[in-house]
């Protein structure tokens, strides 16, 4: 999914479609994993892991082909809700599958920091092998080493011995998933999610404006971003080793207040090394979150509910993907960028308060 999300929009500009077909193309790609989120836990609870990565790697590979045949821009966005839906069954299957793993708390941490490698890798190696290919052979030749992807994972998995959620009457008959939220510890875990998911957003989509603003090159400015990335790849790799000693609360809540800094200073940088610099620092508080959210999730719904729970969470922080880039864009023509980056932190340093408080301990009852 990300070299098609790097690919496809490159194509479409290429060809010379606008900036805004351009953004309706990219809000796809999130936009199929809104709608598809809670049907795919629901589907991973009743299935397991194997089937739904059956169904993910069909899908995925069906609209990667398509682009390969048809590279045209209707084809294009075909294949972003196709790749959008074949990453959120997948992603859901996998992370359910995993927590499943765990016995206690520590080996939560562990697990999903290791999960979390993974996205942080694909971040680097799809776009940059779709570009390969591209500047090579065209278009044509990275959409359809892209479109083999989804069966490389689906052979990695195929022997994977299954976990399955038993039966439980009482836990099915209280409702839909939306109860969850009914739960305070669940309903402020998605909102410290969502408010750190859309830090991620504010970066990815304002220091290309910021460095546009200053003069930097096209290199300079891939280069920030590709040491935000980076960063946040080391950090998973430690956390494995330091999660005995590690409490979820703090870690968010010492990212978030870290993010708040950081945004109050980043506008006010002029220098590419020094934005280089705090792009690092944001990577390694930012990409420090994933794992111990979903450790807490893991640990405050029912085991049999963990594929709704997650589905809840893609949902939200996906919704954010398609709606923030939009409102940070008409915030900006406003406030201007640094006040987008000043307003978003403020949030992200009081919401601070929120995940200090969450306790894993308090497990939902829906």
């Amino acid at each position: 999914m990300t070299g098609f999300r790097m690919a496809a929009p490159l194509m479409a500009l290429r060809e010379g479609y606008s900036a805004a077909a351009v953004g309706v193309l990219l809000a796809l790609f999130a936009l199929a994993q809104v709608f598809l989120a809670l049907p795919a836990g629901r589907y991973a609870e009743r299935h397991g892991l194997f089937k739904p990565f059956v169904l993910a790697s069909a899908v995925a590979t069906g609209g990667g082909m398509a682009a390969v045949v048809w590279p045209h821009f209707g084809v294009l966005c075909f294949t972003a809700l196709c790749g959008g839906a074949g990453v959120c069954l997948a992603m859901i299957a996998l992370q359910r599958h995993v927590g499943h793993l765990a016995a206690d708390a520590t080996e939560l941490r562990q697990v999903f920091s290791w999960v979390a490698i993974g996205p942080s890798i694909s971040n680097f190696l799809g776009p940059f092998l779709a570009g390969l290919l591209i500047d090579a052979s065209g278009f044509r030749a990275a959409y359809l080493l892209l479109a083999l992807l989804p069966s490389l994972a689906w052979w990695w998995i195929r022997k994977i011995p299954e976990h399955r959620s038993k039966p439980d009457i009482t836990v099915a008959s209280q409702g839909s998933a939306w109860g969850l939220l009914r739960n305070r510890p669940f309903r402020n875990l998605m909102l410290v999610n969502w408010m750190l998911s859309s830090c991620w957003d504010v970066h990815t989509f304002l220091v290309p404006v910021l460095g546009h603003d200053r003069g930097y090159s096209a290199t300079v400015i891939g280069t920030i971003l590709g040491a935000f990335a980076i960063a946040a790849t080391l950090i998973r790799l430690v956390l494995p080793l330091m999660a005995a000693r590690l409490r979820e609360s703090w870690v968010i809540a010492g990212a978030m207040v870290s993010t708040a800094v950081l945004f109050g200073v980043y506008p006010l940088v002029e220098a590419a090394w020094a934005m280089g610099a705090l792009s690092v620092l944001l990577g390694l508080a930012l990409g420090s979150v994933q794992p111990m959210v979903m450790s807490t999730l893991h640990q405050i719904t029912p085991r049999n509910r963990h594929g709704e729970a997650l589905g809840l969470r893609s949902m939200a922080i996906n919704g954010s993907s398609v709606l923030m880039p939009l409102l940070f864009g008409s915030a900006g023509l406003v406030i201007g960028a640094g006040g987008v980056f000043w307003v978003v932190g403020s949030v992200v340093g009081l919401g601070a308060l929120i995940a200090a408080r969450l306790d894993p301990g308090s497990r939902s009852k829906e």
